[in-house]
């Protein structure tokens, strides 16, 4: 009961606020569209009359929930994995983009962290370029990024995976630069009287300190890893990837095709963070968390 009162209920009334205003903007932006197919067939037709037809049209400017629904039903389960009209086909090429730099982004993330905790130079010079790095669009950065890798014969999917790198390894370099500082002054002077050396003192210490902040991190760099790898497909002109299927759908005006890629993309997002949080409970148990 109290689960239900504290998590479930809350989440069930936000969706269900969702789907009215969703349900009321179909309406008023679908609403032009069918008067003016029934002014061309000069017909007078009234609101209760065309209401059915706002929540039905092939090319809505907003699609109605149940045409996504139906659009991702006939795209997943209506479709072989391997077509290319399939969304979990798509969603497997964003996803290997996404891992190769999320994994990449992690490394790095936490070297420079480690580097900027131990060095004072570091700390002054690298941290204040990290955080502006990520001032510059990445919408600015992916075409660069693309072009220049495809000018020295490097193409596919390491391109997409560094535009993922370069969005996921930051709040990873943050969390980790501040659990790692997380130790207290007492517990650091209590290693000290063990004449503990520096990795003793990182390894005992600040690594365990820095776990929480890690995986909260990672449940950040994945999610905006997958934003990378979709950015990452648009400037290449991609003929896969759920970026090549907002891409193609932005082209022939496929509305309906890019909510259901929009939803694939954040189905997935909610899959990956899931997964980091299993991890997340699972390592604070193996050190002795109790519930």
């Amino acid at each position: 009961m109290n689960t239900l009162h504290h998590r479930i209920l809350p989440v069930l009334t936000i969706l269900l606020a969702i789907l009215v205003i969703w349900h009321i903007a179909v309406v008023y932006l679908n609403m032009p569209f069918a008067r003016d197919q029934a002014a061309r067939a000069g017909q007078t037709a009234s609101f209760s009359e065309l209401l059915p037809q706002t929540f039905a049209q092939e090319r809505p400017v907003l699609p109605a929930p149940h045409q996504i629904i139906a659009e991702l039903w006939d795209t997943t389960v209506n479709k072989a994995i391997t077509s290319k009209r399939s969304l979990i086909y798509h969603a497997g090429i964003t996803l290997s983009a996404t891992l190769l730099g999320f994994a990449i982004g992690t490394v790095l993330g936490i070297l420079l962290a480690v580097s900027i905790v131990h060095n004072r130079a570091m700390d002054r010079s690298v941290m204040p370029w990290i955080i502006a790095s990520q001032t510059i669009p990445i919408i600015a950065v992916a075409p660069m990024i693309i072009v220049v890798l495809n000018s020295i014969g490097i193409s596919g999917l390491l391109p997409k995976a560094l535009i993922s790198t370069y969005l996921s390894f930051f709040p990873i370099v943050v969390g980790m630069v501040k659990g790692l500082r997380s130790a207290e002054a007492l517990q650091l002077d209590l290693m000290h009287t063990y004449h503990a050396s520096s990795s003793q003192i990182f390894w005992k210490l600040r690594w365990p300190s820095a776990l929480p902040y890690l995986f909260t991190s990672l449940k950040i760099a994945i999610a905006i890893s997958l934003v990378g790898a979709i950015v990452g497909e648009l400037p290449t002109g991609a003929v896969a990837g759920l970026g090549a299927r907002l891409l193609s759908g932005s082209y022939y005006g496929q509305t309906v095709q890019i909510w259901a890629a929009l939803l694939m993309a954040a189905a997935l997002a909610a899959i990956l963070v899931a997964i980091v949080g299993i991890a997340h409970t699972a390592v604070l148990k193996r050190m002795g968390e109790r519930p």
